[in-house]
């Protein structure tokens, strides 16, 4: 999943657990496409509330790959004003974040450093006289 859709998700994580509900046909619809697993949807109806339950499927599927937030659009079918605010949310998003390919520097691990020229670098196992 894109970084500008992880942040969608973010950004509206309280409403659509409000307004959500995984019941129905999302979770169906999600398992079908291969976006959710067995496992998934078990984990998911395992959860006591609806809340709960829309909130375990909000962490999911930012893992889930790149046509995850896509399929999770086309499963809210029964709710077509949370599928509007998303692609409202998704559009404006688009506007505001550069392309994915270059919040790369964003997602990187704190390890990752810009190489250094040759001459920067530390020589290891050449000692005097190698």
């Amino acid at each position: 999943m894109e970084a500008r859709d992880k942040q969608v998700l973010r950004s509206l994580r309280l409403e659509l657990g409000a307004e959500v509900l995984v019941e129905g046909l999302v979770l169906q619809y999600l398992y079908q496409e291969g976006i959710l697993t067995e496992n998934h949807v078990q984990e998911i109806n395992a959860q006591t509330t609806g809340l709960r339950k829309t909130m375990l499927l909000l962490d999911i599927l930012p893992s889930r790959g790149p046509k995850a937030f896509d399929a999770f659009l086309d499963s809210l079918q029964e709710f077509p004003w949370v599928r509007e605010k998303l692609k409202k949310a998704r559009k404006e998003a688009m506007t505001d974040l550069p392309a994915a390919s270059s919040l790369g520097f964003l997602y990187s691990s704190p390890l990752n450093t810009t190489p250094q020229p040759p001459s920067f670098r530390p020589r290891i196992g050449h000692g005097r006289g190698a």
